[in-house]
C-alpha cells in the first residue's frame, strides 16, 4: 500500500465567485481543478484547499479531509479492519472523475479517500516552493 500523494481540505461555500476572488486573486493560489460546483486550489506541493457549493452530509462537521492515493481499496480495507465506520464503500463518482470512499474518524469527522481519474487534475502552474 502506498503513502498518500496529497491532501485536500474541503469546505462548503455559498459563493464560488467570492472564493475565487479571495483565494485565487488576493492570495494568488493557482486553481488545480474547477469542477463547476467545486474549486480546488493548490497551496503548496501536495496541499490543497477545496470549496464546494453543497450542503451534503460530508460537510456536516464543517470540513471534509480528503487524502489522495492510488490505493483507495487497500486504505478502505485498513480502515474497516481498524473499526472505522464506513459511510460509502469505494466506488466511482463519474460526475467528479474520481474513485472514492468515505469513513468517519473516531470523533465523527468525515474522511474521504480518493483517486483522481479526471485527466484535468492539477494542471495548475508549478507551485512556489
Amino acid at each position: 500500500m502506498s503513502a498518500f500523494d496529497s491532501q485536500i481540505t474541503f469546505f462548503s461555500t455559498r459563493d464560488l465567485g467570492l472564493v475565487r476572488s479571495f483565494y485565487g486573486g488576493v492570495l494568488g493560489l493557482p486553481i488545480a481543478l474547477d469542477q463547476g460546483v467545486c474549486l480546488i486550489f493548490r497551496v503548496s506541493g501536495g496541499a490543497y484547499l477545496g470549496f464546494c457549493t453543497t450542503t451534503s452530509r460530508e460537510f456536516e462537521k464543517g470540513a471534509l479531509v480528503t487524502l489522495v492515493t492510488q490505493d483507495v481499496d487497500e486504505w478502505a480495507s485498513r480502515l474497516r479492519l481498524s473499526g472505522a465506520v464506513c459511510e460509502k464503500e469505494p466506488s466511482p463518482s463519474p460526475a467528479f472523475g474520481i474513485y472514492n470512499c468515505f469513513f468517519r474518524d473516531p470523533e465523527g469527522r468525515m474522511l474521504e479517500i480518493q483517486r483522481f481519474d479526471e485527466p484535468a487534475w492539477d494542471r495548475s502552474v508549478t507551485p512556489r516552493e
